[in-house]
């Protein structure tokens, strides 16, 4: 059997060094650009204080979970994201959509180590890791999941099996099929399956799961290992209405615990689940905004909703 590709990597503790460990009380990581600026993303519900303004109220915000700084990729001189720059709160849900060719897959291919970008740089949490500068093994062991449009499961192992080689996939498919699991794993496990809806299909095999149900536990593999932000790409396509009502169900309740980036082109799927969105177009953010902001905004219709 070959086994599908998966972007899944058990957890691992990381590495004690200078570059893994965050700054203490009262310091702030260094800048891309070599200067020191307050990062709002630095420690939760960070609060910043100018200097001699300790008189007045603090401005506080969300932790921010991801932040795309300044980022420009280029192909043979096109240039598919040019001088993108996003900030994701922790826990948010949000929606990326535009046209064919806007930047989107690549933007998630830059975010989890894919394509190297040709400069700016993506933070995760705070600004202490650059995930431009490390592999895709190594920013998946951060907790930066992603989803593919095509499910791609074991078809031949049960639902339960599949959740149990992405929890211990390091390990190796046959030492993972033969070796006992720890209660806290079977207890993760139990809890992502009640989380998408397959607990009553645990034991069947993945490959006689309908389309619905290979892209929720493809979704369940990928939480299993608990990440800090999971990127998403077409979730809904092929599905039937049922179906996408359930998905739009489980995206608002992935939302809250980590951050959750949909990347659709289902506009009524996006209505249903969107808190805020970013409109990708030739590699620029075109708008950002609420929906009801977005729906309306004359360059969004003119270029991607339409009259």
């Amino acid at each position: 059997m070959t086994a599908p590709r998966l972007h899944l990597v058990r957890p691992m503790p990381p590495e004690q060094t200078q570059s893994d460990t965050a700054p203490g009380a009262g310091q702030v990581a260094p800048s891309s650009t070599g200067e020191t600026e307050a990062a709002a993303a630095v420690g939760p519900a960070s609060t910043i204080v100018a200097a001699g303004d300790e008189a007045r109220p603090s401005t506080v915000r969300p932790p921010v979970a991801l932040w795309v700084e300044e980022l420009t990729v280029s192909f043979d001189g096109f240039k598919a994201i040019d001088n993108v720059t996003l900030l994701l709160d922790h826990g948010e849900l949000r929606c990326i959509i535009g046209p064919n060719g806007a930047g989107k897959t690549t933007l998630m291919d830059v975010i989890t180590g894919k394509t190297r970008p040709d400069k700016g740089a993506v933070y995760l949490g705070s600004r202490i890791h650059d995930l431009t500068k490390l592999s895709e093994c190594r920013i998946a062991e951060l907790g930066v999941g992603r989803k593919f449009q095509r499910p791609t499961v074991f078809p031949q192992h049960s639902v339960y099996e599949n959740c149990e080689l992405a929890l211990t996939g390091n390990r190796g498919v046959f030492h993972t099929l033969f070796a006992r699991l720890s209660r806290a794993e079977r207890e993760r496990i139990d809890q992502v399956l009640e989380t998408i809806g397959l607990a009553d299909l645990k034991g069947r095999p993945a490959g006689l799961l309908a389309h619905g149900h290979k892209q929720w536990l493809e979704i369940g593999m990928l939480l299993a290992l608990d990440p800090k932000v999971l990127l998403i790409d077409e979730p809904v396509a092929g599905m039937t209405q049922p179906e996408m009502e359930r998905t739009a169900e489980l995206m608002r309740k992935l939302a809250g615990e980590r951050t959750v980036v949909v990347v659709e082109h289902d506009m009524e799927f996006v209505r249903s689940i969107a808190r805020k969105v970013t409109v990708l177009h030739e590699g620029r953010v075109l708008a950002e905004g609420p929906m009801s902001q977005i729906q309306s905004d004359p360059r969004v219709i003119e270029v991607y909703l339409g009259t």
